[in-house]
């Protein structure tokens, strides 16, 4: 059942990010980058990677996607024209992303994924030392990692503050 889930899922993901670099409609390339960071989350949720499902939902979905969404919606018709993407050059992208999946097949085919470790050893126990990461995440972001986490929240900070400075309206006084 997880099997034919993760499958739904991947298909789900894969049509979607293709139709979203496919089509011209902006707002249809936004609706179709939902559906794909959607499906990409209930793939991590079947891969028990709780913490990273829920950052992706909370950071993806709930951030960046709604902000390219409202400023698409915002300004759909600028100068009486409607906002449209130009499908400039397919060849190069279609080679490019076939080269690329040529590539990534070739790795995954040549790796002894039996012999891993960490996988044999799951496959012993399937889902009954499965728990959340999320308190494990936590403790080590508090304790272990601490300064980076604070460096990272500073270096935001002044990537915000840059941010407002630049977009304010710089008239003189």
């Amino acid at each position: 059942m997880i099997k034919m889930l993760f499958y739904f899922f991947a298909a789900v993901a894969i049509l979607s990010g293709a139709y979203m670099v496919l089509t011209r409609n902006l707002l249809y390339a936004g609706f179709a980058l939902l559906l794909t960071l959607l499906s990409v989350a209930a793939i991590y949720v079947l891969l028990f990677a709780d913490f990273v499902a829920v950052t992706q939902l909370m950071v993806y979905v709930g951030g960046v996607l709604v902000l390219i969404l409202f400023g698409i919606m915002l300004s759909s018709r600028v100068h009486d024209k409607s906002v449209m993407s130009e499908n400039v050059n397919k060849g190069w992208g279609i080679t490019i992303s076939l080269l690329t999946l040529i590539g990534l097949c070739y790795t995954i085919w040549q790796t002894k994924f039996a012999s891993l470790p960490w996988l044999q050893a799951a496959s012993t126990d399937m889902l009954g030392a499965q728990k959340s990461t999320v308190q494990g995440i936590g403790i080590k972001l508090m304790t272990d990692f601490v300064l980076p986490f604070e460096i990272a929240s500073l270096l935001l900070l002044i990537a915000l503050i840059g941010a407002a400075y630049i977009a304010t309206d710089k008239q003189e006084v």
